[in-house]
Formats: structure tokens, C-alpha cells, sequence
């Protein structure tokens, strides 16, 4: 049975994304491909062998769900991390199927201890250290018993490295906030190496290593803009400015359209009210076009009277309320139209295009939440 939309991976795009990010970088820094939130809505099970395919090795993950999901898929040889949630009742089964995890608090690593001591078998741990963030982390004051805990059960861990994570990278208006917390996980690194504790650290996000080069370190956890969509337009303006960037055309390739046919076609005439309520009156002749898509497909109902997308080339507006599974939209001026015609939501159609960043500036949600609520059974096709 057919979806009312599907949405479609672009193989090329994402390429291209990986390899110009792989150069930013550089060869001696890991990427971590960050595929939380069903992959920013581009869906683990599709993305995975994607990426897999364009070189990446490891993936990021945000709780043992997400691991699940994508344990099933991944290659043998390829790695895995959860950054966030995940029960004390979860963690033998990570250390069992060797997926390395956070850890940000006592109470994770002596459970982390524990657990490996009884199954006899070393669990993998990246320290997460707080900086600024003030979300999760080890701060100043637990690094002493922490430092403890692991010199003793040294036999228990296998540390794979310390990391932290900036507060909003991607604005400017945090560069004193990120600098500061730079200098601090500098800072508790030398501590820890004095300690005789050391492992691969990372702290860039994409907004990070694409906009603050020291961040990079050894390895960087790239999210939004592996999908081909920048972090912000401060950071996309910043890239496109700076000569060390070495480009004057946009290197990131949307990988994600999103994409529904015609459902019907109807003409209303002047002075007629157009779907629910009174949103939308006709003052002359026109022609509209029924699209089986609404909020409930992640279709938001922010776009009342203000979105549009392409038929035939052609933009046609929304007119009306966006409902739970349809809208309207006015095709007057698309000629030829019929049922059954392409639709694009979000990507490209002719010469014209809807970016996630247009599509996210109607709806007041920015690119990561707009993609992350995309709905899991719209269906993914590699193209």
C-alpha cells in the first residue's frame, strides 16, 4: 500500500557532503556520523548503509533504542555510541555487543564497573566533561573520585575518549561562551593526562569544526551538515567569507526531498470560503489542488495561507488551513495539471527548489527540529 508522501535520499548529495566534509577535517580526525533523532528525520535504517557506503565508520547514536535500530543494520566492523539516555538495565547489553556509551555522572561509571566486572568484559566509555553547557558532564569537582574509580578498574574500562559539548556553536553570539569552554576542556584534559588518564578527545559539533578549526581535535561528531544543510546561516555565511574555506559555491547538497501527488482538483468561484472556517476567501475564479498531506504527516499547520510548493515546475501557494492529513493550494496559473502529479514539499522540481532552511523560516522551526519530526512511517527511497 502507498503512502500519501514518501521522501527521497539523494546517493550523490550525500557523497559529496562527506567527502567536502572529510577535507575540512582532515585525514588524521575521525568522523563520527551523528544519526539521532531517526537520522534528523532521514531515517536510521535507510541512512546507515548510505554512509556506510561514502566511508563512515562510526555512528552516534542518542539512547539504546536507537542502537537497536541501528546494530541491526550497520556492518560488523562499524562502530557505535550512545551520547545520551541509557538505563543501568541497558548497559550489559551494550558492553555485550561492545557499543561504547557517555559517561557523566558517578553513579554511570560505577554502574558501568559493576556491570563489567560480572560479565567479564570491558565496556567502552567516552568521559564527557561539563564546561558550560551545564546539561551533562563531569565538572571540576567529580574529576578527582572519578580519576579514582578508573585508575582502580582500569581492567573494567576501556577508555575510547574524553569529549564535551559546546553551547551553540553555530551563533555568534556564543563565541565568548564557546571560547571559555574550549579553554576549559584544554584544561581538564592536562589534568587528567597528569593523571595518567588519556584517550582521543572531541568536543566539535558540525557548527564547531566548521566554524572554530581548533575545536576538531581527533575526532568530530557531524550532524545536520553531513544531511547538506548548514547549522545556521551565521555559519553558512562565515564558510562562505572565510578564505580558508576555499569555496564561493555552497559544497553542502540537501540528501532529503520530500515529495506527494495530486489528490484532487476542484474550482471555486468568487466570494467562495475555501476549507475550514473562514481563513481563506476566493475574490475570483480559481483552481485548487487537494494534497494528502497534513500536521499529522509533519506537515506544519504554520503554513496556513503561507506555504507553497512546486507542481509542474510552478510554485502554487497554500491557501486556507492546513488540516490533520490535506491541504489546498491554489494551481490557477499551473497549466495541465492533473491528478496524480508530482508534488515536491521539500527539494527540487524544474529550476525552482524549497530548502529545509525556506521550509523551516515558514514554520518558525529550525532545520533540526522541522526534519527530526518528520513522521517514521513516511517511507525513504534511495535515488
Amino acid at each position: 500500500m502507498e503512502n500519501t508522501s514518501w521522501i527521497e535520499l539523494n546517493r550523490k548529495a550525500l557523497n559529496k557532503n562527506i567527502s567536502y566534509l572529510k577535507q575540512r577535517i582532515g585525514s588524521n580526525c575521525v568522523f563520527a556520523s551523528v544519526i539521532k533523532g531517526n537520522a534528523y528525520g532521514h531515517g536510521i535504517e535507510q541512512y546507515i548503509p548510505l554512509a556506510e557506503a561514502c566511508g563512515i565508520k562510526l555512528f552516534a547514536v542518542y539512547d539504546a533504542y536507537e542502537a537497536y535500530r541501528a546494530l541491526s543494520i550497520k556492518k560488523a566492523d562499524t562502530g557505535l555510541i550512545i551520547l545520551g539516555l541509557l538505563d543501568q538495565s541497558q548497559i550489559e547489553w551494550a558492553i555485550i555487543n561492545e557499543i561504547a556509551f557517555f559517561v557523566f555522572d558517578s553513579d554511570r561509571l560505577n554502574a558501568t564497573i559493576e556491570t563489567a566486572r560480572r560479565i567479564k568484559k570491558k565496556a567502552r566509555i567516552h568521559i564527557e566533561l561539563e564546561t558550560g553547557l551545564n546539561r551533562t558532564g563531569l565538572d571540576a569537582d567529580d574529576l578527582p573520585p572519578i580519576i579514582s574509580l578508573i585508575k582502580k578498574n582500569g581492567r573494567y574500562l576501556s577508555l575510547q575518549g574524553i569529549c564535551t559539548h559546546y553551547a551553540g556553536a553555530e551563533s555568534i553570539s556564543n563565541y565568548l561562551r564557546v571560547q571559555n569552554q574550549y579553554k576549559l576542556f584544554i584544561d581538564y584534559c592536562k589534568t587528567l593526562k597528569k593523571a595518567g588518564i588519556s584517550a582521543p578527545h572531541h568536543s566539535a559539533c558540525s557548527a564547531a569544526a566548521l566554524t572554530y578549526p581548533n575545536t576538531i581535535m581527533d575526532m568530530v561528531r557531524f550532524g545536520i551538515a553531513q544531511y547538506g544543510i548548514w547549522p545556521s546561516m551565521e555559519t553558512k555565511m562565515h564558510n562562505l567569507l572565510s578564505e580558508e574555506s576555499g569555496f564561493r559555491r555552497n559544497p553542502l547538497k540537501a540528501v532529503l526531498s520530500w515529495k506527494t501527488r495530486v489528490m484532487s482538483l476542484k474550482t471555486v468561484m468568487p466570494g467562495t470560503f475555501v476549507n475550514y472556517g473562514n481563513a481563506f476567501l476566493a475574490t475570483s475564479k480559481m483552481r485548487l489542488a487537494t494534497i494528502p498531506v497534513g500536521y499529522h504527516h509533519g506537515y506544519s499547520r504554520s503554513l496556513s495561507n503561507t506555504g507553497h510548493v512546486l507542481i509542474r515546475g510552478r510554485k502554487a501557494d497554500v491557501v486556507g488551513m492546513v488540516n490533520m492529513n490535506m491541504f489546498m493550494v491554489d494551481v490557477s496559473r499551473v497549466p495541465g495539471i492533473e491528478v496524480g502529479d508530482e508534488v515536491v514539499l521539500i527539494g527540487k522540481q524544474g529550476d525552482l527548489s524549497i530548502t529545509v532552511a525556506s521550509f523551516s523560516e515558514l514554520t518558525k522551526m529550525i532545520n533540526y527540529e522541522l526534519l527530526s519530526r518528520l513522521p517514521y512511517q513516511i517511507p525513504r527511497h534511495v535515488v
